[in-house]
């Protein structure tokens, strides 16, 4: 993946999420009188800045990690008795609390938007239907089988894989079992409960489906070279697409499955590769790439499959609903998402889920990147967990935060009025300590992922 894809989609991402956050306080304050006089996005230096015929003044900075409205607000500054009206320190509590709110609000109105398109646009999923089960695993252990698709977990219908992984982690967080609802080739529907408290937090996974010993069905496809990656160790030793490799290291390859084993066995090693090419046997010394995971290094090849559409048939379906039904499917999505994120943050605070969960802006920029270069759809669905989590982020009770300010609203509500500028002061000092440190452990989270094992 390129750096530079990474990079560019970072930052369209970031860019409109904040912009959205940012568009929410605004246009709520304007509704309710107050005037705005800044509107900024990203932070540094002004790049670009515009004042309307409103008075208020546009800019875009060149630091897009994140923005701010400026409003007219007495505690900042000298106001002119006939603007004192419009300082936003002047409204009402729900004035206030509504302007604040506004921004998280606008991001979940995006999500639900996001998920509303893609649900409109359509998608074709794989089925999730079972290929091999590992023995002695959890899975093995509630009679799962291979052939059998998974239509419900914990009660809801689970239609793709993407599914099935959303439910585990919503419902397996926290919970020792989870019911199972499978239908066998022959149509017979069985109930089964899954041991997920065997193998420790879900959260804490990079792959939920292998821990639980799960594996998605596939199927057998040909061993030939549909694609090979620029720079890779295949293309490097003169490999083409079309090659029908037939043996690595002396080692029979009679699928694409039994090679990829072969390889990843083989980390940095130089081995022999035997490639059937025009119906001549050649043979290709290849350097194998070592990629570092969780579970110790494992080989590169460098190159991918010719893989046939008929090779699926009957393994997907297409997942589409009208705009009115859309809606629901949206709803539903941005809830669940937003009650998954909640469920992940208090687990971390109560010591059940890892801090290892967070992700800082590295992790979240490969994800953009990937998402963007397999279309509209996956980066659409990105967004939409990424402004999510924006939105839930900022309505945590901590100073600096719109969650805090909120708060601060609150204790203004119980006591009469509100907390002194000495006690305000030392919160928000307190909320920059507390960012900060959240912010170091998702980058350091990144560096850890990015650099070697976690």
């Amino acid at each position: 993946m390129s750096v530079l894809v990474n990079l560019i989609a970072f930052v369209v991402a970031l860019g409109l999420l904040v912009a959205i956050h940012e568009f929410g306080h605004f246009w709520v304050a304007r509704r309710v009188g107050v005037r705005v006089l800044r509107y900024s996005i990203g932070f540094g230096r002004v790049v670009w800045r515009r004042t309307g015929g409103d008075g208020t003044e546009y800019a875009l900075s060149a630091i897009p990690l994140g923005g701010y409205v400026k409003m007219l607000d007495e505690r900042e500054g000298d106001v002119a008795p006939e603007e004192r009206h419009r300082a936003f320190n002047r409204q009402p509590l729900w004035a206030r609390n509504a302007i604040l709110f506004a921004g998280p609000g606008f991001n979940f109105l995006f999500a639900l938007f996001a998920y509303w398109a893609i649900s409109v646009i359509g998608t074709t999923e794989l089925r999730p239907v079972l290929g091999e089960v590992v023995p002695e695993s959890p899975a093995a252990e509630a009679g799962l089988a291979e052939g059998q698709e998974i239509v419900a977990v914990a009660g809801e219908e689970t239609l793709s894989w993407d599914d099935v992984l959303m439910r585990l982690l919503a419902e397996g967080a926290g919970n020792e079992a989870l019911s199972l609802a499978v239908e066998t080739p022959d149509g017979i529907r069985r109930d089964l409960t899954l041991d997920v408290a065997a193998i420790g937090p879900l959260g804490e996974k990079p792959n939920i489906l292998g821990a639980l010993g799960l594996r998605p069905w596939r199927p057998t496809i040909e061993p030939v070279v549909g694609e090979l990656l620029p720079g890779g160790p295949a293309a490097t030793a003169g490999l083409t697409a079309g090659d029908r490799i037939i043996a690595v290291a002396g080692e029979p390859v009679d699928e694409w499955q039994t090679l990829v084993e072969v390889v990843r066995a083989r980390p940095g090693e130089a081995v022999d590769v035997t490639v059937r090419r025009d119906g001549e046997r050649r043979e290709f010394a290849v350097t194998l790439g070592r990629v570092e995971g969780e579970d110790g290094d494992t080989g590169r090849l460098g190159v991918r499959p010719r893989v046939e559409d008929s090779a699926y048939a009957g393994m997907r379906r297409t997942v589409q609903h009208g705009p009115l039904a859309a809606i629901a499917q949206a709803t539903g999505a941005t809830w669940e998402a937003s009650a998954l994120t909640v469920k992940l943050l208090v687990q971390m605070v109560t010591g059940d889920a890892s801090v290892k969960n967070l992700s800082g802006p590295i992790n979240i920029a490969q994800y953009a990147g990937q998402s963007a270069t397999l279309g509209v759809v996956p980066f659409l669905r990105f967004l939409a967990i990424v402004s999510i989590s924006l939105g839930i982020l900022n309505l945590l009770p901590v100073p600096v935060l719109d969650g805090g300010h909120l708060l601060y609203n609150g204790i203004e509500w119980l006591r009469g009025r509100p907390l002194s500028e000495a006690a305000q002061a030392t919160g928000q000092q307190i909320g920059l300590v507390l960012l900060g440190l959240l912010m170091a452990v998702a980058f350091y989270n990144d560096l850890a992922r990015l650099f070697g094992p976690s």
